[in-house]
């Protein structure tokens, strides 16, 4: 239980020690690991929230957590019998889980942005971007590099000298 508060109190936030949550957070918890759906609302687990954060506070810590998960576990599962049941149910649906990113912006590959995302269709200086894989070489693509080697550009039989004399 631990683990998955420490996921979602991280998750978005590279300053984030772990040990608060907010009610943004929170809510993405309920809806990820299934606490939310028919039996619990996002107005229960804000309702929820709200009773157990400190007065004048956003954040709740870990012991206010568990003490929310306690208040939930009664609405969502209420055909379990015993309270003990209801909060081991809660704690075992929420285990080892993390924040799900799915959703997300992808790719688009429609009308001309598949056409000109396609690198074997780039043509001279632009082509040399680009390795024979299709990836971008970065930095080495858009630079030309001077090599002080005493040869001039294309030069065939570089350091072959030697091997001749």
């Amino acid at each position: 239980m631990e683990e998955t508060f420490a996921n979602f109190s991280k998750f978005g936030d590279t300053k984030s020690t772990g040990k608060e949550l907010d009610n943004k957070k929170f809510s993405k918890l309920c809806k990820d690991t299934g606490i939310m759906g028919k039996l619990v609302t996002s107005t229960d687990v804000d309702i929820c929230f709200s009773k157990h954060k400190p007065k004048g506070g956003r954040t709740i810590t870990l012991k206010e957590f568990e003490a929310i998960l306690d208040d939930l576990c009664v609405k969502r599962f209420p055909k379990k019998e015993t309270l003990d049941e209801k909060k081991e149910a809660i704690r075992t649906l929420i285990a080892g889980k993390g924040p799900k990113t799915a959703g997300t912006t992808k790719v688009s590959k429609k009308g001309g942005t598949e056409r000109l995302t396609d690198t074997s269709k780039y043509t001279g200086s632009h082509k040399e971007r680009f390795g024979a894989d299709g990836k971008g070489k970065g930095l080495e693509g858009r630079e030309d590099v001077i090599e002080d080697d005493g040869y001039v550009v294309g030069y065939t039989n570089k350091d072959t000298y030697d091997e001749t004399h």
